[in-house]
């Protein structure tokens, strides 16, 4: 949305940032009635962070099923909040965020299992400890069940991400948009195989957006390069 972030009370006179608190209520009096103090920017992004510190403490008192439940709603609440635009510039797709997406599938899937393996317990809840620190098991640990699970959390966070980059940067490079047409033509792939494809590929996907929005953001030409590398390697 276009929004004037930068706020002043008409009740008390103070300042705020909507952009930093995400609410509109004035933090002295708290009156919603406000003028906006400078010009409207894009801006999509929320402020809340992933905390799932008390499901994580409930690892050894309650069944993987229930925190699996638990874990499914704390990082649906999440994913509602985030957006990629603060203030009209566009911010990192982070690990955080497509952990998230991974931990809501895995989570549900978790709960339509007649029976837990070992390795699908602890792949989830090495994802249940390390995601709010951007951390994901490797690829080489994700059991056949969630395969899918690793492909669609790919496919979301970056469809999410894309619908944001492409409404700040509307006028791209060639090699930019050769790079994105590379990742639409393979999300389109994951989706049609509903995810059930080799975690690398879904990661390299991941990667490959990641480094496309890093040159945006800030003219990394490595990470142009690193971007076009994995649409040449795929076409040979």
């Amino acid at each position: 949305m276009n929004i004037r972030g930068n706020r002043k009370c008409t009740a008390c006179g103070a300042r705020w940032s909507y952009y930093e608190t995400g609410d509109i209520a004035c933090p002295e009096c708290g009156s919603l009635k406000s003028v906006g103090t400078d010009e409207r920017q894009l801006h999509t992004a929320g402020t809340a962070d992933l905390d799932l510190t008390g499901v994580v403490a409930d690892i050894d008192t309650v069944s993987t099923r229930e925190l699996a439940d638990s874990a499914g709603e704390e990082v649906a609440s999440y994913i509602r909040t985030v957006g990629f635009i603060d203030a009209g510039t566009l911010q990192p797709l982070s690990e955080t965020y497509v952990g998230a997406c991974e931990l809501r599938r895995v989570s549900t899937t978790l709960g339509r299992l007649l029976e837990i393996s070992t390795d699908e317990e602890l792949y989830f809840l090495s994802l249940l400890r390390g995601v709010a620190d951007g951390e994901r098991p490797p690829p080489s640990e994700v059991p056949e069940t969630f395969r899918p699970e690793r492909g669609l959390a790919a496919t979301a966070a970056v469809d999410a991400y894309l619908t944001d980059l492409r409404r700040v940067y509307d006028d791209r490079e060639q090699p930019v948009d050769q790079a994105l047409s590379w990742v639409s033509t393979q999300k389109k792939r994951i989706e049609a195989l509903d995810g059930d494809v080799d975690p690398t590929e879904a990661d390299r996907l991941v990667r490959t957006v990641q480094d496309i929005g890093r040159y945006l953001r800030t003219e990394d030409e490595s990470a142009l390069a690193r971007a076009l590398d994995s649409v040449d390697t795929e076409i040979r």
